[in-house]
Order: C-alpha cells, then sequence, then structure tokens
C-alpha cells in the first residue's frame, strides 16, 4: 500500500464518519441503480477545487472494500490527480490505450495496495482531450474496461469549464455531480445541470462537499 493511499480518510480512517458518510454515498448509489445498473460512473462538478477528484477516490475505496472489483480512471486529461491522490505512476494511462491498439487487449492498470481497486491514470496529455474522449477507440476502451470490472468510475474536468465531461457523459451509466458548499456560484450550479440535461446524461445524484456541519464533520458534506 503506498503512502499516498493512506492519506485517504476511507483508509487512513475507516471507523470515521466521513468514511462512514462515502459508505453511504455508496449505498444511496446502488439505490439510484435499482432499475437501470450504474457500472460505469462519471463524475464531474461545476467548477475547479471541489473536492470532486478526492470524492471520486474515496468512493472508489469503499466501493471495493464492498468486495466489488473497480477501476477507478482518470478522464481529465488537462489536470489530472488520481496518479498523485494514489502515488501511483503517470507514464501510461488513458491515453496510452486509445492511441495503442495493443493496449486494449492488455490495460495499463495499476494496482493500489486497496483489494479490488486498479487505477488508470491519464497517461501522456493529448492536445485534443475533447475530441479523444469521444473518439470510437475511447467507446472500445470503456467497453473492455467494464469487461474487466464490476464497476468503472471516470474523473473528469468542471463541466462548466470545457466539455469533456459532457462528452463522456453520454457513453456512460451515470453521472455524479459534486458541488462545493460556500464556493459553488448558484449559476454555475445550474449551468452544470443544464449542459447535462441538454446531452440527456442520467443525473444520479450530487455529492454537497465542504458543509460546516460541526463534530466530526467540520469541513466535510
Amino acid at each position: 500500500m503506498t503512502e499516498k493511499i493512506n492519506e485517504l480518510i476511507t483508509v487512513a480512517e475507516p471507523r470515521s464518519a466521513i468514511s462512514e458518510a462515502y459508505r453511504t454515498l455508496r449505498t444511496n448509489l446502488d439505490f439510484a441503480s435499482l432499475d437501470r445498473a450504474v457500472k460505469t460512473l462519471v463524475i464531474t462538478s461545476a467548477g475547479v477545487g471541489e473536492g470532486k477528484s478526492t470524492t471520486l477516490a474515496n468512493l472508489a475505496v469503499v466501493s471495493a472494500q464492498a468486495g466489488r472489483k473497480v477501476i477507478l480512471v482518470d478522464a481529465d486529461l488537462r489536470r489530472p490527480t488520481m496518479h498523485q491522490i494514489l502515488g501511483a505512476s503517470n507514464e501510461l494511462g488513458l491515453t496510452s490505450m486509445v492511441v495503442d491498439e495493443a493496449r486494449l487487449t492488455s490495460p495499463p492498470l495499476q494496482e493500489t495496495g486497496i483489494p479490488g481497486l486498479s487505477l488508470l491514470s491519464s497517461g501522456p496529455l493529448p492536445p485534443n482531450p475533447a475530441e479523444l474522449l469521444g473518439s470510437r477507440r475511447m467507446a472500445e476502451v470503456i467497453a473492455t474496461l467494464t469487461e474487466e470490472a464490476d464497476q468503472v468510475f471516470f474523473d473528469t474536468p468542471p463541466i462548466v469549464a470545457v466539455t469533456d465531461a459532457a462528452v463522456l457523459a453520454t457513453r456512460v451509466d451515470g453521472v455524479l455531480l459534486v458541488i462545493g458548499a460556500g464556493k459553488t456560484r448558484r449559476e454555475y450550479a445550474r449551468m452544470a445541470i443544464q449542459r447535462l440535461e441538454q446531452i440527456n446524461a442520467r443525473l444520479v445524484g450530487t455529492v454537497l462537499t465542504n458543509v460546516e456541519a460541526g463534530g466530526g464533520f467540520t469541513g466535510y458534506y
């Protein structure tokens, strides 16, 4: 297990109230998909610095802790952070699978130290992220990863800033939107939801972060 992943609250303090909140989020997502399974999930936010990537990393941990095989994909091809959060390499990753057909049969997945949880980092950053995510080869990558795991989670850039998340949202089972209390402007939150509605993406839930609720939840949601 890497030093970095030990910094995640769901690993460092699995019995804490915050970790329990992540397990509640996992359960709520399960209930949201009773009629239509959510095997592939995009997480995005309205703006930057809202805790999107940290939220997804902890959600992936608790999902793996529930006995599921989970692949965490860093599809933020502009400012990737998952390899930093998990203390992993970013030499090969998602873009490697897209540009190298041989990688489709041998995905460059990295172990995280959490049983059941693998990471597909972003890989080398492309000049055209949105076009890459919307390509035919990307659809093949998603199909390959879906066969490899019970759940595949995709971290993406803020949906209001660039089109990347919207492009990928049309290819997955659901979208989870992160909103930072006291940080996300209301018009940006509305704009994020409107953009998802315009492309008929399936918004399965919203996570509110950074709510000062006192006690063990201070600075969390």
